[in-house]
């Protein structure tokens, strides 16, 4: 399956300004990609540097600010730094001179709480080894693995690489099919794209050729039509194909065009099993009609780009859901993985895109305080095929199946 632009893995590198993050990170990837200085607080926002792993493949290194960062600035510096935790799959926890106090307990719990794997590297052990006494306090606090560093003696960067490869998530970097379990060789999948003001000109959107691509994959025959040629084809071609998947806001017309017979179910549907919380996406659909005057939802993209007042999101998504609850209902749009404006327990619901275009880590995180809330979650098919009463349907090609 071909990857979207940032579904690489990604590793953070965490920890007090001038502890050598970016000194590593040019130890590591073999060129000087990250600049360094001797001035405390160089790298000032979260920046990425793309690298080769043997084993994993391509993947993504976050390099952030200190943590330990001063002033009004500063404090933006190390917010910015701690939101890069909810985004990487794995983390690297920089100490040098033996330095472990509150500023690396506190990022121990975060990794903790987001389940992002990590491991500890005293760096500039040339100058300073860790003690025994540093190692036993680290201890007290987690069993992942410490290894002393130096850039002047790079021989450990295999053995870090080793490590990173150890501790980050199969699922972070094994390439993991979209359709493959629901089919078997020479099957024939009908894929339904509109072609409206949000569909990009001359090309097809991401979720399209990621599934395209899939099914090749698969040895199975991918058939592309439009809403409007669904008719014509079934009735000349008198094929029945193993799975029909279209785009989510079609539903209403398609679902009256495939046969009851065929399963049914949207791109963005696949994509909520593939890297959300499908259970709880499936849980948070059903609250739909609980939903009264005043409340709040959130629609949070996974991306950004060119709006239109066919916007899926921002305007169809707000207006089905109005219409369908009867309810004044208000809604704020989160753009990538932007800062909440508001605090997470203002919302009655949450309703993420497919999310073709983050991680599965990056994902999760983004829905973990809504879930930790106790918040209603779901997903744009989701929420379509339960406003067009074809809820079940949509879901029901998955309902044996795990990711």
């Amino acid at each position: 399956m071909t990857k979207g632009k940032d579904s690489k893995p990604h590793i953070g590198i965490f920890g007090r300004r001038n502890s050598g993050k970016s000194s590593f990170i040019n130890s590591i990837v073999g060129q000087d990609v990250a600049i360094v200085s001797e001035n405390a607080g160089t790298t000032t926002d979260p920046v990425k540097k793309s690298l080769e792993i043997f084993g994993i493949g391509p993947a993504i290194i976050i390099d952030t600010a200190g943590i330990d960062d001063e002033g009004k600035l500063g404090k933006m510096r190390v917010d910015k730094s701690l939101e890069a935790i909810k985004t990487v799959d794995a983390a690297i926890l920089m100490i040098s001179e033996n330095s472990f106090d509150v500023y690396e307990i506190g990022l121990i719990k975060r990794f903790n709480n987001l389940d992002v794997p990590f491991l500890i590297i005293h760096n500039k052990s040339d100058f300073e080894e860790i003690s025994n006494k540093t190692i036993e306090k680290i201890e007290n606090y987690t069993q992942s693995p410490i290894i002393n560093f130096s850039v002047k003696h790079p021989d450990k960067s295999e053995e870090v690489i080793n490590l990173i490869k150890k501790i980050i998530p199969e699922t972070a970097y094994q390439s993991v099919s979209l359709l493959g379990d629901l089919l078997s060789k020479d099957d024939i999948v009908l894929l339904i794209t509109p072609i409206d003001s949000e569909a990009p000109e001359g090309r097809m959107i991401l979720p399209q050729v990621m599934a395209i691509r899939d099914i090749l994959d698969n040895e199975c025959v991918s058939i592309v039509v439009t809403e409007k040629a669904v008719k014509h084809f079934l009735e000349k071609t008198k094929i029945k194909p193993k799975l029909a998947v279209t785009d989510s806001q079609a539903f209403e017309l398609v679902k009256k065009l495939i046969p009851e017979n065929i399963p049914l179910t949207s791109f963005s549907i696949v994509f909520a099993r593939m890297k959300g919380n499908f259970k709880q996406y499936i849980k948070g659909t059903k609250f739909i009609p609980e939903l009264k005057n005043g409340d709040r939802i959130l629609i949070l993209e996974s991306c950004s780009h060119r709006i239109s007042c066919e916007d899926i999101g921002r305007y169809k998504i707000p207006k089905w859901l109005r219409n369908f609850t009867g309810k004044s209902l208000e809604f704020d749009v989160v753009s990538g993985l932007n800062k909440l404006d508001r605090n997470i327990n203002k919302y009655s619901m949450v309703i993420q895109c497919g999310g073709c275009v983050a991680t599965r880590k990056q994902l999760q995180n983004r829905l973990k305080p809504a879930i930790d809330a106790g918040i209603p979650v779901s997903n744009y098919g989701m929420t379509i095929a339960f406003i067009n009463g074809i809820f079940e349907r949509a879901i029901m090609p998955f309902k044996n199946t795990t990711f």
